[in-house]
């Protein structure tokens, strides 16, 4: 239960974020607030980390698979489009969009088991359940 409350305390600190980005952007440019927001982040992940706050060890850095740094190109792509899209259609449109596009993508990566994860079946619930997903983020974005 824990986990699915702090799952639940990250979706509020990404809509928090996505509107604090737009509104950056605004003032700086879309990309330049990307870009701001990254420094901000690193910077305080460094920061983290000499505090003694990382419980892993940078030194095996290096054993990664390759693809597992796609993360910082997608943080780029996510900021940007996030920040992009809630400045056109509003945060929570852009939010209900985003929650779509995760569950279905999720829903992809568990059942195959992508990026050495361990593989969990799609059912016909877990259709239905984006199915209604989908008809919920409908009637929200519906004037």
């Amino acid at each position: 239960m824990l986990a699915l409350l702090l799952a639940a305390l990250s979706g509020v600190l990404m809509a928090l974020q996505g509107s604090l980005n737009t509104a950056l952007a605004k003032v700086v440019g879309l990309l330049e607030g990307t870009f701001v927001v990254h420094v901000v982040g690193s910077v305080l992940g460094l920061g983290l980390l000499l505090v003694g706050l990382g419980q892993g060890s940078l030194s095996h850095a290096a054993k990664a698979p390759w693809y597992t740094y796609l993360g910082g190109v997608l943080s780029v792509g996510i900021i940007y489009l996030v920040a992009a899209a809630i400045s056109k259609v509003g945060v929570a449109s852009a939010t209900t969009a985003i929650i779509i596009g995760q569950v279905f993508t999720a829903g992809l990566v568990d059942h195959f088991g992508w990026f050495g994860l361990e593989p969990l079946p799609f059912s016909l619930w877990k259709g239905l359940g984006i199915v209604l997903m989908a008809g919920g983020a409908w009637l929200l974005l519906s004037r």
